[in-house]
């Protein structure tokens, strides 16, 4: 504020909410901030945001959001307030997010190719890898149960896989060392797990669940 660094916050919580109201993880006490104003929910190493239908709403970069993905150095805006968004590891995951394979009407789209590594400098010994860490995890896939692509499978390969329709529905399923989640991104359905309406938070997959996203039902399972 007035060009000032306020605070820092860690994001060491799935879900952190930010408001006037005094129960939310950031609070800022001003009446330009709606009480319930925005959220952030981390996984992993990635971050999204979400407008809470606020009154003044919420701007990234200058643009008004609803739902963001957030990338390093973006600037939220809440009324007169700034937030900065710091995570440098997040800056090429950002862009592996949009690679991933969205079910969209009329088809599945695959995933481009991976880009080759880039070669070092003569001299300069190459840099080391990210180590995946969810190398030990077992391969999974979801078969699409109904519509148009019924019968058909995705495999769950990336660090994240987002599903469902954007603008409508929208759901990613993360590859963590502990298993498979699912987590909510966008719109005010939630995804239905086993029959059963699932809350904002990250909830676990086991062996042939059945996920229902945007009207589109699948089966998650684990491949041998």
């Amino acid at each position: 504020m007035d060009g000032l660094v306020l605070k820092e916050i860690n994001l060491n919580k799935e879900r952190i909410t930010i408001g006037r109201k005094p129960h939310n993880d950031i609070q800022i006490d001003n009446l330009a901030i709606s009480g319930e104003h925005a959220a952030v929910v981390t996984i992993l190493n990635d971050s999204f945001l979400e407008d809470l239908n606020s009154t003044n709403g919420t701007l990234v970069n200058g643009q008004p959001i609803k739902k963001h993905f957030l990338r390093h150095n973006d600037v939220i805006e809440l009324g007169k307030y700034k937030l900065k968004y710091l995570n440098e590891a997040a800056a090429p995951v950002a862009e592996d997010y949009q690679k991933t394979m969205l079910i969209r009407p009329g088809g599945i789209k695959p995933a481009p190719p991976e880009p080759a590594p880039a070669a070092a400098p003569h001299g300069q010994p190459p840099q080391a890898q990210a180590p995946d860490v969810a190398a030990a995890v077992p391969n999974a896939a979801i078969q699409i149960l109904n519509g148009a692509n019924a019968g058909k499978e995705l495999p769950l390969v990336k660090t994240l896989t987002s599903l469902g329709k954007p603008g409508v529905q929208v759901a990613v399923i993360a590859r963590r060392p502990q298993g498979y989640f699912i987590t909510h991104v966008e719109g005010a359905q939630f995804p239905v797990l086993n029959g059963r309406t699932l809350d904002a938070q990250a909830h676990p997959l086991k062996d042939h669940d059945v996920i229902e996203i945007a009207g589109v039902k699948m089966e998650f399972f684990l491949k041998a």
